[in-house]
């Protein structure tokens, strides 16, 4: 004895069936004026994300210089104070001293470095 629930389902899915053959039409309504200005600009660089943030004890003075280090080593930040004033400090080419405007120069690693503070010393810095 066959289902007469089972015989309906079936005809309802080869129904469904002939009726998916179509392809739906879309029709954009309210296109966007800067489609095209958008698709030919140049690609977007997402800016690195930190590798390091770092207390750095540095002689001579036995001072303190709050570093943080930044993916691809082209950048970082300098303060010479807990919540500070940022010092950014960038380079052309990954491997280059990181430099910044008033003399700033920082060469090194989130585990030793030599930085150059404007007015007052280089230091030679330990994490």
């Amino acid at each position: 004895m066959k289902s007469p629930l089972l015989l309906t389902s079936v005809a309802a899915l080869v129904a469904l069936a002939a009726c998916s053959q179509k392809t739906p039409e879309v029709v954009d309504a309210n296109p966007d004026p800067m489609a095209a200005e958008l698709a030919n600009r140049a690609p977007v660089e997402l800016p690195p994300a930190m590798t390091a943030d770092v207390s750095m004890r540095c002689q001579p003075g036995n001072i303190l210089l709050y570093v943080t280090f930044f993916q691809g080593d082209k950048l970082a930040f300098v303060r010479t104070e807990k919540g500070g004033e940022i010092n950014r400090l960038t380079a052309e080419n990954a491997g280059d001293p990181l430099t910044a405007e008033g003399g700033w120069k920082l060469t090194g690693d989130d585990k030793k470095a030599t930085i150059v503070v404007p007015g007052k010393d280089e230091y030679s810095c330990k994490a």
